[in-house]
């Protein structure tokens, strides 16, 4: 019997299982590797707070690319939301642990339908410390100290956390004062809930993270700080189609192509009385095939050059979110800082943050109780901690791409290639790791589509 290993259970692993298990036709064996706590939801759905929310409306969210309304049926059926008119339900922002009851319901559902009983499902809860290749076989060892010899493996790990700032005296690191994964409870439990907090980063997390100490009895200021300070966009004109950019993005435009029409459409849409967020939107559908027709040069030019911009405009919040993002800097309860960070110092019981502000150039010095990082996700496998992809790399089994955003795949048929850049033929990635092949690789919309069509590559090549 041949076995399947998935190695990480949030979305995009328990997604590839759920499609694997529906389509089976000859039996097989599918192991999924994963934290009991996150296992179908991950961490991503998986939150720190009841109150944090999705970042896309329900209507949007389904986990199924061949059934849009999945998510708004079935929250639809919900008692709290049972009497919720469906069109207003349809554009709402629900919370996100909410979704990941949605996704473990449809595990449940998957593993006792009758195809079900094709596949030997098992369930391995531990993390994976090593990974060796054979060709045939992949071997992978568990923290547990089990060991499992597969003949196909999906690496479905999802995000590091974030890496350790640039600064001289890395002894802050080991404080318990400084808190490097922001996903954790421990962030509210152990913060002092009277005394200044300092948080890095002014993106979504930074967010998350303000809502869910406020939620928690947080009664201090909060000060932030990344190198652009606070920029991001609410969601103003929901569900407006704006179609004319596609028309004319067809073929292989350079990237001065690309920033030439969409600042165009930009303009028109301003004069119409719109943000950027319609002209956006509407280029999503093209996106990853616009990004892989550019050279190497012109993807290093938009990373250093366009980014920010880019970020700035694709990953907005719910407006009633920024709202209270506002409402809180204008009372003086959050304070955003564009700057850059020099030091982190532990003193006593205290923590001593020295940035210079980018606005008046002046070196400024805040004391704060602890501070938490919010960067976002470290994606060079090698300035991350101790780990089997790391571990991977250094074997030649993968090998990251040219912009060390995640590891080289064959984006047709998700094979990960080794550092002889081949692809590998029973050895697979999926979502945030393939954002260097693919960049547009962590929504739903995208997940469910790499998930389904993974799913149905695997029922070939074992059958």
């Amino acid at each position: 019997m041949k076995k399947i290993a998935i190695v990480g259970c949030g979305f995009s692993g328990t997604m590839t299982a759920v499609h694997l298990i529906n389509n089976a036709v000859e039996p097989f064996e599918l192991i999924l590797i994963g934290d009991q706590d996150t296992f179908n939801k991950g961490v991503a759905y998986t939150p720190n707070s009841r109150n944090q929310i999705l970042n896309v409306v329900a209507s949007r969210m389904s986990a199924y690319p061949d059934d849009p309304g999945h998510f708004l049926n079935w929250v639809s059926t919900l008692e709290e939301y049972s009497a919720t008119d469906k069109g207003l339900l349809a554009n709402s922002y629900l919370p996100r642990y909410l979704y990941g009851k949605y996704l473990e319901d449809i595990w449940h559902k998957a593993v006792q339908a009758p195809g079900a009983t094709r596949v030997k499902i098992t369930r391995k809860d531990s993390l994976v410390t090593d990974m060796d290749y054979s060709g045939q076989d992949i071997s992978l060892q568990l923290k547990n100290g089990e060991q499992l010899v597969v003949q196909y493996g999906v690496i479905a790990s999802g995000n590091h956390q974030p890496a350790n700032p640039a600064i001289e005296d890395s002894q802050v690191f080991n404080s318990n004062k400084y808190f490097r994964n922001p996903w954790t409870t421990n962030v509210f439990s152990h913060t002092d809930k009277h005394s200044p907090v300092m948080i890095l980063g002014n993106g979504l997390t930074m967010a998350d993270t303000v809502l869910g100490l406020i939620e928690n009895g947080f009664t201090s200021r909060i000060y932030t700080i990344s190198s652009h300070g606070f920029s991001m966009l609410p969601h103003k004109h929901l569900g407006i189609a704006y179609n004319a950019v596609a028309g004319e993005l067809q073929g292989n435009p350079a990237l001065s192509d690309l920033v030439r029409i969409l600042t165009r459409h930009i303009r028109i849409a301003r004069r119409l009385g719109f943000t950027a967020e319609p002209v956006v939107d509407g280029l999503r559908p093209l996106t990853q095939q616009l990004w892989q027709n550019l050279s190497a040069a012109e993807k290093q030019k938009f990373m250093s050059r366009l980014r920010y911009l880019w970020d700035t405009a694709r990953h907005r919040i719910p407006m009633h979110i920024h709202e209270k993002l506002v409402q809180l800097t204008e009372t003086g309860a959050l304070e955003l800082n564009a700057g850059k960070l020099i030091s982190i110092t532990e003193t006593g019981n205290a923590v001593k943050v020295r940035f210079v502000n980018h606005g008046s150039g002046e070196t400024r010095e805040i004391t704060v109780s602890s501070v938490i990082n919010c960067t976002g996700p470290a994606t060079d496998l090698m300035k991350t901690d101790d780990n089997y992809l790391k571990r991977a790399l250094q074997k030649g089994i993968i090998v990251q791409d040219a912009l060390l955003l995640g590891i080289l795949a064959d984006p047709a048929t998700f094979c990960v290639c080794s550092n002889s850049f081949e692809p590998h033929d029973n050895l697979f990635t999926i979502g945030s790791l393939l954002k260097g092949v693919l960049w547009e690789t962590t929504a739903v919309k995208e997940l469910r589509e790499q998930a389904a069509g993974l799913a149905a590559q695997l029922v070939r090549r074992i059958h």
